[in-house]
């Protein structure tokens, strides 16, 4: 029994999808471990969004091998950057890799490490598919309070920064059906919650039924508790949507909502198709509707030609809109995409610095004030990690709207629900006294 170790790399996607591989392997006799010393075989399941992910990976296969000097270990590369990096990764000597798969080519893993191990030679599938949704496979999961579930695959809007369309292939959406019969299994697992993944999950499209209809079916799940999902796209946020997130209450009263740029004609460059006034409609119409909003959002700086000038245009809206927290990145050049092939990446680089530090400091102000404006209410929290890496005597959980809540320890495990008094805040997480165990 060949024993395997994965790592994961970047978003909730990809972290479903080494479930997905799992699962896959395991129905192979394949056996997981935690520790990579006693793995046979190595997998890093990539990311190629950010040039800093890539960077990692690459320095980890350096360390693997530097490691592993016995060379009784099979190494391999998953996901974004076998798609998009596939002929340096396997030409590269000092790397010696064995395998690379993309990320619809999982269900041929068994061969290619049969391949690898029978021939000595190094084995690859990069295949991007026009119908693979894995709907035949149920994720290997680890025990925990959230689970991912992708209710689709790929992306079509193709913005000029993201490789995405091009690592993930087109966009295909799986059957509502087929969907809930996995949210079953989760309830029945015992899981409380579970968030729906895709890349623009609000242009989920299937045979008539679209994302608001597959809201409300796993809504429908007993057992299940709270629904999130990630990412919609501003472009299309119908008005179905927003009602069934305003009146579902098992639908989680947060949205992840990218701006990426506060300028139309960066939105533009970006191929966004929607300008700042839209968005701040859109911002504006959501929180009327759902006045507990919480709101967070993705921040690109840097991008090709942006100004000054433009930047304060990005500026003015985050301190308009006043996001609850905010990821913001300084924009890197990705191999593939419109940007790479269109706009020079001519903002030097310590405009992008001096630029992500005055972001980073305006979203830290406001992120803490809106949090300190919760001290003294009542949070429902559900219990997500007995004992934090800083405290053995803290809980730690949280809000229907997303946020981190530290609390004491107590009389209640993960996946209880509990009623926390806020009595204290950073611009990170809320602090407080649990009041009582149980639902409101």
């Amino acid at each position: 029994m060949k024993k395997v170790y994965i790592e994961t790399y970047g978003c909730q996607m990809n972290e479903y999808d080494t479930e997905l591989v799992r699962a896959i392997l395991q129905k192979e006799n394949y056996q997981f471990v935690d520790d990579e010393t006693e793995a046979d075989i190595v997998m890093l399941n990539t990311c190629s969004v950010r040039d800093n992910a890539n960077r990692k990976v690459y320095n980890r296969i350096h360390n693997l091998r530097h490691t592993r000097k016995d060379g009784r270990v099979m190494i391999g590369v998953l996901g974004c950057m076998a798609t998009n990096f596939r002929k340096a990764l396997l030409e590269d000597r000092h790397l010696g890799l064995d395998f690379v798969a993309g990320p619809d080519s999982y269900k041929r893993l068994p061969q290619l490490l049969k391949q690898v191990e029978e021939t000595g030679q190094q084995a690859y599938d990069v295949t991007l598919s026009e119908f693979e949704d894995y709907a035949d496979v149920y994720p290997s999961r680890r025990e925990g309070v959230n689970a991912w579930v992708a209710v689709m695959r790929g992306c079509n809007n193709f913005c000029t920064f993201c490789v995405v369309p091009y690592t993930r292939g087109r966009e295909r959406s799986r059957a509502p059906e087929n969907v809930v019969e996995e949210v079953r299994h989760l309830a029945a697992e015992g899981f409380k919650q579970v968030t729906l993944l895709g890349q623009n999950v609000n242009s989920y499209h299937y045979e008539g039924h679209d994302f608001a209809y597959l809201l409300e079916k796993v809504s429908e799940v007993d057992g299940i508790e709270r629904i999130r999902f990630t990412s919609p796209h501003p472009k299309d946020f119908p008005q179905r949507l927003i009602q069934v997130m305003a009146e579902n209450p098992k639908v989680c009263k947060h949205i992840h909502l990218p701006l990426q740029a506060g300028n139309d004609r960066i939105l533009e460059l970006m191929n966004r198709t929607y300008t700042r006034q839209d968005f701040l409609r859109l911002v504006e119409e959501l929180r009327r509707r759902i006045p507990a909003l919480a709101l967070t959002t993705d921040v690109i700086v840097g991008f090709p030609t942006e100004t000054d000038a433009e930047f304060e245009d990005t500026v003015r809206v985050m301190e308009e809109v006043q996001f609850d927290s905010a990821f913001i990145f300084k924009y890197s050049e990705r191999q593939g995409t419109i940007a790479a092939r269109k706009y020079p990446d001519d903002v030097p680089e310590e405009k992008k610095t001096e630029r992500i530090v005055r972001l980073n400091e305006l979203q830290k102000e406001i992120s803490l004030r809106r949090n300190r404006a919760e001290i003294g209410s009542l949070q429902e929290v559900l219990v997500e990690q007995e004992r934090t890496r800083k405290s053995p005597n803290d809980f730690q959980g949280r809000t229907d709207g997303n946020k981190l809540v530290i609390f004491p320890a107590g009389n209640y495990r993960r996946g209880d629900f509990v009623q926390v008094k806020i009595t204290d805040a950073t611009a990170h997480v809320l602090k407080g006294e649990v009041v009582k165990k149980g639902r409101a």
